[in-house]
């Protein structure tokens, strides 16, 4: 072979080689952006995106594991695939519902009541598919020294800017101050009034009290004894 047909070969096997990695997609990873991505900003909407890596199963649930410094009651849902329902866990939240079609990406939003003064945001999020299977999009990305970890399943990260002059922490959201209940009355309830006050009650519907009665009875022994007395003086 001459060296005119092996460059050739070369050539034509280089090019094969540079449409085949072009048509070979990117791999599927998920995303989150937003715009005013600040520190300290507040009611801030994030948007994220995952990208489907099945050929067969569709995307069911979502969940993303918030940074230490956003608590899961200060996020809302605001929207996401039909059906799909938003639902706290104790280090973030999940949305879930219907399997998305097949190949189809996964989009939902939420709104932070505030973020928090960082330089950027990582949320690692396990994605869940119709046939069981689980995509970990937990990685942290790159080090320092250029060298990445794990398998390449990166966590999305959101990068912040520098919060605005004279921005500050916001106060933790307040919780819901339990309404008081107020005393039922006997009446209310149903339940009988004690003895001494169906006594007094009694006493009252009959216009005298107790106290009266019995200053009636000492009043007509009184008399009685009286009576008698002067019974005897006169037959002596």
């Amino acid at each position: 072979m001459s060296r005119t047909t092996c460059r050739l070969a070369v050539a034509t096997a280089a090019a094969a080689t540079a449409v085949l990695l072009a048509a070979v997609p990117a791999a599927a990873h998920v995303e989150v952006e937003a715009d005013g991505a600040q520190a300290l900003a507040q009611d801030v909407e994030l948007t994220f995106t995952a990208e489907s890596e099945s050929a067969t199963a569709g995307i069911t649930q979502l969940r993303v594991i918030l940074p230490k410094d956003i608590a899961p009651s200060d996020v809302t849902y605001e929207d996401g695939p039909e059906g799909w329902k938003f639902a706290t866990t104790d280090d973030g939240y999940t949305v879930k519902g219907p399997a998305v079609k097949v190949g189809g990406d996964a989009e939902h939003s939420v709104v932070v009541r505030q973020l928090p003064d960082a330089k950027e945001l990582v949320f690692k999020t396990l994605q869940t598919y119709s046939d069981g299977k689980v995509d970990r999009w937990i990685e942290l990305g790159e080090s320092d020294d250029g060298h990445g970890h794990g398998h390449g399943n990166e966590a999305p990260v959101l990068e912040l800017k520098a919060a605005a002059p004279g921005a500050t922490t916001v106060s933790p959201t307040p919780s819901a101050s339990p309404t008081p209940t107020p005393t039922p009355t006997a009446t209310e309830t149903g339940v009988s009034p004690t003895p001494q006050a169906a006594d007094t009650e009694q006493d009252e519907d009959s216009g005298l009290s107790t106290g009266a009665w019995i200053g009636i009875a000492v009043a007509l022994a009184v008399a009685v004894v009286l009576v008698v007395r002067r019974r005897g003086g006169a037959q002596q």
